[in-house]
């Protein structure tokens, strides 16, 4: 763990058009620099997230989806990159790269070595045109774009031939504009706002679902209850077996019943998973399953960090179902306040749920603030929460290797 106990890596979620995650972009931070308004040495920067920070992510063993990582000057002459996959990772210039003679021909050595080189923050800006030529990928930054605007920037694009994504959407409507415009990539936070319906109502399996959360939610279940109510349900049950015999937990042998699985886990362990998996199947909107993971992963952060933490305002337990139903609304596509009446939530639970102040609200804003790479933000949190900085960089690495595991396929 001491190779990356001070490193904090955020992964923000690339989409298809379609909201299925195409990639992850990573954002690296050192925790002991995360006070200060900028990464001075990019060079550095670089170089540590390759170190540490690209072995934290999951995505980074097995699976297929892309990695966009940031590159300086001074990294991309260094040749820095090629201690990275090709097949996984795209090297994003910043838009502080000058493109000048030796940065040209250091992207030409990428190209040719078979990497993918992506633009970052191009807003249509003139003396790019040579960097331009040779992206793969032109990372559009719509924020606060008028559309007119966006449609100049993309008809500007159209013949250099490369792929475009639209970053920092906020909203659905500037993804639906981007994406009937032809922008084949996404990035923002639009997936995890909620798109409320005026007369949508929670689905009856959705509240079948609900009900058993709430169950399980009341800590009146043993083990022996927990095991009942996951062996009523065949589903459950062959997930349940399937997540115990992974090779994360390496069992001699294959665990075959309810009943041995419950005793493995614990209830603790057991109610947690059921939390989970419950709220995974409440998602049936397009792209939810980016949301569920992003909460997965909260929750176990927050579970885990309440033990560092030397205010006890909250328990772990607690902090874990706070972190799990952050993004339910964006899940459901229903008022957050509608999705809490659903569920036994104590008022300053439920509060912070919805946006209001409560004492319980400064973890969301945490786990928000490390997700959004603001680390001046997530280091004045985490001062006030008394976490040291080093021990919550590690617990966020784990918690995303953890939900991942927990919501495997």
């Amino acid at each position: 763990m001491e190779s990356y106990e001070s490193v904090f890596v955020a992964r923000q979620p690339i989409f298809t058009p379609e909201l299925l995650v195409w990639g992850y972009e990573l954002l690296f931070r050192h925790s002991e620099q995360a006070h200060a308004g900028a990464i001075v040495d990019g060079d550095l920067a670089t170089a540590r997230v390759i170190a540490d920070g690209y072995a934290l992510v999951p995505e980074a063993k097995g699976s297929k989806r892309k990695l966009l990582i940031n590159f300086s000057a001074g990294s991309l002459i260094d040749d820095t990159a090629r201690a990275l996959p090709a097949d996984r990772v795209v090297i994003e210039i910043l838009e502080t790269v000058e493109p000048v003679p030796e940065i040209l021909d250091a992207c030409r050595g990428l190209k040719a070595a078979g990497y993918l080189l992506a633009l970052d923050d191009f807003v249509g800006q003139p003396g790019f045109e040579a960097l331009l030529a040779l992206a793969d990928i032109v990372k559009v930054d719509v924020l606060g774009m008028a559309p007119q605007r966006i449609e100049e920037v993309f008809a500007g694009l159209q013949p250099y031939g490369c792929a475009l994504l639209a970053e920092k959407v906020e909203d659905r409507a500037v993804f639906e504009h981007t994406r009937e415009l032809g922008f084949s990539l996404f990035q923002g936070y639009f997936f995890s706002k909620p798109e409320v319906v005026p007369g949508r109502k929670i689905s009856t399996s959705q509240l079948s679902r609900m009900r058993v959360l709430r169950e399980v939610s009341e800590d009146r279940l043993d083990v022996a209850g927990l095991a009942r109510l996951v062996a009523s349900d065949p589903g459950l049950s062959h997930r349940l077996l399937r997540y115990l015999n992974s090779a994360a937990f390496g069992h001699r042998g294959p665990l075959r019943s309810i009943g041995q699985a419950a005793l493995c886990l614990g209830r603790i362990a057991l109610a947690q998973w059921l939390r989970v998996v419950l709220v995974s199947d409440l998602s049936t909107k397009p792209g939810s399953q980016a949301a569920v993971l992003l909460a997965t992963q909260r929750a176990r952060f927050l579970q885990q960090v309440a033990g560092e933490s030397r205010v006890r305002s909250e328990s772990a337990d607690s902090l874990f179902m706070l972190g799990l139903l952050s993004l339910l609304d964006a899940m459901l596509g229903l008022p957050m306040n509608e999705v809490c009446n659903e569920l036994p939530l104590a008022p300053r639970h439920r509060a912070a749920l919805c946006g209001e102040p409560s004492e319980a609200k400064s973890w969301l804003d945490l786990v928000r603030a490390l997700e959004r790479a603001e680390w001046a933000a997530a280091t004045t949190l985490l001062d006030a929460l008394g976490v040291a900085h080093g021990t919550a960089a590690r617990l966020y690495a784990e918690a995303q290797v953890w939900a991942s595991a927990a919501l495997q396929d």
